[in-house]
């Protein structure tokens, strides 16, 4: 039971945020191909919800929010996003969203700038093994050698 517990909050950290399922499956003394499959199915869940269900859910959410509040339409935040659709299209968010973006923000910049369906789910896919067997390695290598320079 302790077991499953602990893939289970593996699983849907990395849902929230990549890296936490690597650093999760180290921390938890899972195997290298455990941590690797849990990343990517925490991934790969948040992409499936997002891609299907994510303007319901941005709408919801904006429904949530304060009415009178006005919507700023080009923040920073949103131009950068912008940016780099224009520049990178889906293969760009795919490969950023690992590295700066989350499973959720990936996922629903690409819903929000009208990409297929199918190509959101085959290059997330892709990018969550690359980076799921890049990011594992990484961490289990060196990972004794971080905590060891922390002191623990």
């Amino acid at each position: 039971m302790q077991y499953f517990l602990t893939c289970l909050v593996i699983w849907a950290s990395t849902m929230l945020k990549f890296i936490f399922g690597p650093i999760g499956g180290y921390a938890a003394k899972l195997t290298y191909l455990e941590t690797v499959l849990l990343t990517i199915g925490g991934m790969m869940t948040a992409v499936v919800i997002f891609t299907f269900l994510g303007k319901q859910i941005k709408t919801w959410l904006a429904s949530l929010r304060r009415k009178n509040k006005p919507k700023h339409l080009f923040t920073p935040k949103n131009r950068k996003k912008v940016k780099i659709w224009r520049k990178y299209g889906i293969l760009g968010v795919a490969f950023l969203t690992p590295l700066l973006l989350t499973p959720i923000g990936g996922t629903l910049t690409a819903v929000s700038f009208g990409e297929k369906p199918s190509k959101i789910l085959f290059y997330m896919l892709v990018s969550a093994v690359f980076f799921s067997f890049l990011f594992t390695g990484a961490i289990y290598i060196f990972g004794n050698t971080l905590l060891h320079l922390l002191g623990h």
